[in-house]
């Protein structure tokens, strides 16, 4: 298997341990002290797995519908990024509702005794949607209950407060390209490759 194959299924095999709740396999994806940093979550992959497990018990499940990788390897090291839809089917004031948040996923990979692995993982957010999943439901949300959630992912936001858990204000989203411009340079340098 060609170094592309094999970092284009372990990303693959990441998210799938993620959504399917095959905790092992999404464990074994990951490198020592790997980071991971996405709307509700910062800390070591180890950290990402057990509060994953406790948001999957509390029936907070989310769905990731991925677009083919991109890969760049220079060496033992390479940056595959993702771009992908985190979907939730909710209740939202006891209206059942879609959301789609729309985004991509950076990762940085290593290789390590001959086995690729994650090294981080970091999300940067493009934009949402929420509807209801019925045809000709009303779903009432007021502005002012968005106020202060960026727009890049606003409604992700806004759903996951609700649910109890914290979400940065500070997370890589295209609303601030010159910060989203800087993480693929410093995720580039960290590889030791040009931008393409």
């Amino acid at each position: 298997m060609s170094d592309v194959d094999e970092l284009t299924q372990l990303v693959l095999h990441e998210r799938q341990g993620r959504d399917r709740g095959w905790w092992a396999q999404m464990r074994a994806c990951f490198a020592p002290g790997a980071t991971i940093r996405v709307s509700w979550f910062e800390g070591t992959a180890e950290d990402f797995i057990a509060r994953s497990q406790d948001m999957a018990a509390r029936g907070d499940q989310a769905s990731h519908r991925l677009s083919p990788p991109v890969v760049h390897v220079t060496g033992d090291r390479a940056v595959v990024e993702v771009p992908m839809t985190v979907e939730f089917r909710t209740v939202i004031d006891e209206v059942e509702a879609d959301l789609a948040s729309m985004g991509r996923l950076l990762y940085r990979a290593a290789s390590q005794d001959g086995r690729w692995l994650i090294a981080g993982m970091e999300a940067i957010y493009q934009r949402d949607t929420l509807f209801p999943s019925i045809p000709g439901t009303r779903l009432d949300i007021r502005r002012e209950d968005l106020a202060g959630f960026r727009p890049s992912y606003r409604l992700l936001s806004y759903h996951l407060s609700r649910r109890g858990y914290a979400v940065s204000s500070d997370l890589h989203g295209d609303d601030r390209p010159d910060e989203v411009a800087e993480l693929y340079r410093e995720t580039f340098r960290w590889a030791r490759a040009d931008l393409p």
